[in-house]
């Protein structure tokens, strides 16, 4: 729990940890301010968009719609890894989540996963005060792809904001993670994208991604473990870093993130 950095703040944390940052419009002061607080802030929110293409996207997040206006969050990251700042302060994109899940978030006391929410946003207290929002554009039907520029795009903004505030990992959480009555992010897992940005906050702040690996003809986790981390048993600690929840479900050319050796 903490008070919100400030948009400077905010926009020098996240160039800190080498985001690729798009301004739009006048960001530093559009947001819902006199509907409700804003802080203390106690994480950070992933989401997706259910939208395509970028500009479309952006717009949507600005602007809102007639039933929900805008900043629907504070920034959109685009499948190419680049943020697009849309507002700050308070925005419309978290609404009402579990109490419980604030309480293990605000203590970092939970495991791979917070307590499964049983609250939404209907009966749920309010998030828009209390976490930080990023949308991320995606179709969210489980097939359209994230692309790693974009997932490494969240782990930075994850880790920029969590070591602003020397916060851990388990600070950062999916939408669906909050509300009983939400799916995003839907594509990969957040006990991976937080194993990621764990990993990030301990080296210096924008430092290079992880090493990457190109699957090919024959390859199994096994044999990149022992191959690459020199130890086939780590195979595990590369389907967590994907979120691969098959461990077998790979296939050439897809690219894979490896842990540190």
């Amino acid at each position: 729990m903490a008070t919100p950095l400030s948009a400077a703040e905010f926009l020098a944390a996240l160039k800190r940890e080498g985001v690729k940052v798009v301004e739009v419009g006048d960001w530093r002061h559009h947001n819902r301010e006199g509907h409700g607080p804003w802080g203390s802030v106690h994480g950070v929110m992933i989401h997706h968009t259910v939208t395509s293409g970028t500009k479309a996207s952006v717009d949507i997040c600005r602007n809102g719609y007639s039933s929900l206006p805008g900043p629907l969050c504070h920034g959109v990251i685009d499948k190419a890894g680049t943020v697009h700042l849309v507002g700050y302060g308070r925005a419309n994109h978290a609404g009402g989540g579990d109490p419980a899940v604030l309480r293990h978030v605000t203590a970092e006391d939970y495991g791979d996963r917070p307590p499964a929410p049983t609250r939404g946003n209907a009966n749920g207290i309010d998030g828009n005060r209390a976490f930080y929002g990023f949308e991320c554009i995606n179709l969210g039907n489980g097939k359209d792809p994230w692309t790693e520029a974009q997932l490494e795009a969240i782990e930075r903004v994850g880790a920029a904001i969590c070591r602003a505030h020397e916060w851990g990992a388990r600070s950062v959480i999916g939408h669906l993670e909050w509300s009983n009555d939400k799916i995003d992010p839907k594509g990969f897992g957040m006990p991976g994208m937080r194993d990621r940005i764990a990993a990030r906050l301990k080296t210096k702040p924008g430092g290079p991604a992880a090493g990457m690996y190109t699957v090919g003809k024959g390859d199994t986790l096994w044999s990149i473990a022992a191959s690459k981390l020199g130890d086939g048993n780590r195979y595990r600690e590369i389907a967590k870093l994907n979120g691969l929840k098959d461990a077998d479900a790979i296939t050439p050319g897809q690219k894979l993130k490896l842990p540190k050796r």
